[in-house]
């Protein structure tokens, strides 16, 4: 059984010559009845986005996923013609 584990994570990609100013921001925690819950923001720096919330029932399923999103967000370069880079966060 896998532990269960939570993060945050906030990556931007920004290439002002083409106007693409993306943020994507991702956190792992865990709920009162024991889900690990995955929440999603994403939109243009400065602009209201979107969201998503995703639930699973062990931290294997959620690793998984966190997994996806990294892997999505490391080929943005290939994708969109600029990577994704980490924001430390103060």
């Amino acid at each position: 059984m896998a532990k269960h584990f939570e993060c945050r994570e906030h990556w931007r990609a920004v290439d002002t010559a083409r106007n693409i100013a993306r943020d994507y921001q991702l956190t792992v925690t865990l709920d009162l009845f024991g889900w690990t819950v995955v929440e999603r923001q994403w939109g243009r720096i400065g602009c209201n986005g979107k969201g998503a919330r995703d639930s699973f029932p062990n931290a294997a399923s959620a690793r998984r996923f966190v997994d996806a999103v990294r892997s999505r967000r490391g080929s943005a370069k290939h994708r969109i013609g600029v990577e994704y880079r980490s924001v430390e966060e103060a």
